[in-house]
């Protein structure tokens, strides 16, 4: 097990306290707001060139105005990116030119109150969640690999514990839809991403992935959840919600671990079952390697079909 000296009050900050990301290159996915934006914002005040990969591209200006503003830091551009468009994601991947140190698959959505499918056929939350991003780090994984010892952070979430991927029935054409199990769902797959990079590239590309569970913070993300109300003692602020994404993105601590899922600063502990509600750990399901490979492939005929 990895252990830091980081937890759950550590803010983005304090993880990159004395961190110089000077020649640095990192694109964060949803920074226009939340913990995105915070994310992007702490590895610009440590020296890194961040590109905010945002749907819209006024929202991502004011921001990375702002970020620019209070770190001094003018390496900080925006690109136009959305997820559920495999055009745009071809179309951004295609557009980058050079090494990419840092990528932080951060942008979601979650608990659609209706079933909603892409022009693809395929259910929202998984292809913006998982589909997107998966098809996002493979158009990049020639810069990532110039890099050398290149990061990939996977957000996921403590919905995962909610079950596995359902292979059979990814767009819900069987299976009666819920939000937040579809939603719990994307996550299991981005943590599954994670696993399967660092299988396929660590070796070869020198290249790391990890998934975390940034915890209960009150961003825009949760505008479907119908009044789903964290406990007090289990909220953090955007600043502590980001903490564990760039402790992943960028501390020299995590230099050569891939693989695993984080939460709080620290690897999360295997559990057996599904945890009270808002209790942490990582599923089995979640880091097995047949899933990952299985999930992968079946990724790359998705993505190669459109």
């Amino acid at each position: 097990m990895t252990q830091t000296p980081f937890g759950f009050s550590s803010t983005a900050d304090e993880v990159l306290d004395g961190v110089d990301l000077s020649g640095v290159r990192a694109v964060v996915t949803g920074a226009s707001s939340g913990i995105g934006t915070e994310t992007a914002r702490s590895l610009a005040a440590a020296g890194a060139a961040v590109v905010l990969a945002v749907r819209d591209k006024d929202a991502g200006a004011r921001v990375a105005a702002r970020i620019t503003a209070s770190t001094g830091n003018r390496e900080v551009a925006v690109g136009h990116l959305d997820l559920a468009d495999p055009a745009s994601v071809r179309g951004f991947a295609e557009a980058w030119t050079g090494p990419l140190h840092i990528l932080i698959n951060n942008a979601g959505i979650m608990a659609l109150p209706e079933l909603t499918r892409t022009p693809q056929g395929r259910e929202m939350q998984f292809a913006v969640n998982f589909l997107g991003h998966y098809a996002l780090t493979t158009g990049l994984r020639d810069a990532l690999a110039r890099a050398g010892r290149a990061r990939v952070v996977c957000l996921s979430s403590s919905a995962h514990l909610a079950g596995p991927v359902v292979f059979d029935d990814l767009d819900y054409r069987f299976r009666w839809y819920h939000p937040l199990a579809a939603y719990g769902e994307s996550k299991t797959a981005d943590v599954l991403l994670a696993v399967e990079i660092t299988r396929r590239w660590s070796g070869s590309y020198g290249i790391f992935a990890n998934a975390v569970n940034p915890g209960a913070i009150a961003t825009n993300l949760q505008q479907h959840t119908g009044g789903l109300r964290t406990p007090v003692e289990r909220r953090k602020s955007v600043a502590q919600g980001a903490a564990t994404s760039v402790l992943l993105a960028a501390s020299p601590l995590l230099d050569g671990v891939g693989g695993r899922y984080f939460e709080d600063g620290q690897e999360a502990e295997l559990v057996a079952e599904r945890p009270p509600l808002f209790g942490g750990g990582v599923a089995p399901f979640a880091l097995d390697s047949g899933n990952a490979e299985r999930l992968w492939d079946l990724a790359a005929d998705l993505t190669s079909s459109g």
